[in-house]
């Protein structure tokens, strides 16, 4: 039986194809530690005490997956800690090397759902439209207009109503008449009299103006007639009954275009929608520090334990003279499936730790040591 082994020695620089995907080929140290990263792998294996059944591409792959396996963990905890303001940009850069500035786009853009139902803003339209009122019909079914105006049973939700009468300035030539404020005695005080009346010289306060309106609206409100309406289920009642035909304007909105979860019903390309397209790519090796590289390193092993329990689990046993070996691939597999987990149990536990909210957790828990330590320090006593 011939069993490829590993011979002690690789090159990854003159191999053909040497990781399945290539995502790190043209890395120049990527290149460099390729090799070495075999010969840690085979050495903690047993060689040259034990024959590895392995080829030098095998440990490449394991490589470059551990790397990848890295970048993955690292973009997807910066992804779930800075969604909200990646959500929305353009997918044509990548944002691996790039610092993120946090934002309130996403916030924003659901608050503005508030806003439509508001009239203060969003993105839904609200409409305007003309009712027609009849004299001594107090009732209308604003169902059946919108009908007539080609809207869809149900669609309509009415949002404002208007009842605009002139303003009390209009309705009045000078808001002081009457009402003791005497305005020409103050301009007789000042020795103004004789000029003019004070409506045209003396400028007051402009809540005093404020005042005089709100008099006159209260006046028209509590001792005339009240105009008001009651909306219910888009049956409109009309407070008095009309005497006369007229026009009610009214501003409504569409369920439908409420219910539209498409901002202005447009599709975004080249948008980033959601986390499988916000562009993250696989790590820069190079740009690896000495932390992030020795994690890969005994990943790369673990893998390897792996790879080389499924190989000796083909040849359980192997014949010699007058005895069999057996091999160690159940063990092999073991090791390498656990030391998998613990290494992935780590790193997201260290990623958890330097997460924005813990490391503002710790700063806060630091400076109120910081303070509890500093007011130990006897105070000066400053004599002037």
């Amino acid at each position: 039986m011939n069993i490829p082994i590993w011979p002690g020695s690789s090159s990854f620089a003159t191999t053909i194809n040497p990781t399945p995907f290539g995502f790190y080929d043209g890395d120049a140290q990527f290149i460099t530690d390729a090799d070495k990263v075999a010969v840690f792998c085979a050495r903690r294996l047993g060689y040259p005490l034990n024959d590895i059944e392995l080829q030098d591409i095998n440990f490449y792959t394991a490589f470059e997956e551990a790397v990848t396996t890295y970048g993955n963990e690292i973009y997807a905890f910066q992804l779930s800690e800075n969604y909200l303001s990646l959500e929305g940009m353009n997918t044509g850069s990548a944002v691996n090397n790039q610092l993120i500035q946090p934002n309130l786009s996403s916030i924003i853009r659901a608050s503005q759902t508030y806003g439509t139902e508001a009239g203060v803003g969003g993105e839904v339209s609200w409409r305007e439209g003309q009712v027609s009122m009849s004299a001594n019909v107090q009732t209308y079914d604003l169902n059946s207009w919108a009908q007539s105006e080609g809207i869809a049973s149900g669609d309509l939700e009415v949002k404002r109503i208007f009842y605009k009468e002139k303003p009390p300035i209009v309705r009045y030539f000078d808001p002081y008449a009457g009402t003791g404020t005497d305005v020409q005695g103050l301009m007789d005080s000042f020795g103004f009299g004789s000029y003019s009346p004070g409506i045209n010289f003396m400028l007051m306060p402009i809540n005093y103006d404020l005042q005089k309106i709100q008099a006159i609206e209260f006046n028209d409100q509590i001792r005339k007639s009240n105009y008001s309406f009651e909306l219910i289920n888009n049956q409109l009642r009309i407070f008095p009954i009309p005497t006369q035909d007229y026009t009610l304007h009214i501003q409504y909105i569409l369920k439908t275009d409420r219910n539209n979860p498409f901002p202005s019903g447009s599709i975004y390309n080249g948008v980033a929608t959601n986390v499988s397209n916000i562009p993250y790519n696989n790590p820069t090796y190079t740009l690896i520090n000495a932390i992030g590289r020795q994690w890969i390193f005994e990943y790369t092993l673990a893998l390897c334990k792996e790879m080389l329990g499924y190989v000796r689990g083909k040849y359980t046993t192997i014949p010699i003279p007058n005895a069999d070996v057996t091999l160690n691939h159940s063990d092999l597999i073991a090791a390498g499936t656990a030391e998998k987990n613990a290494l992935l149990e780590r790193l997201r536990a260290y990623l958890d730790e330097t997460s924005r909210s813990k490391l503002l957790e710790k700063k806060a828990n630091e400076g109120d040591n910081m303070q509890k330590e500093l007011a130990k320090v006897p105070y000066p006593i400053y004599i002037g």
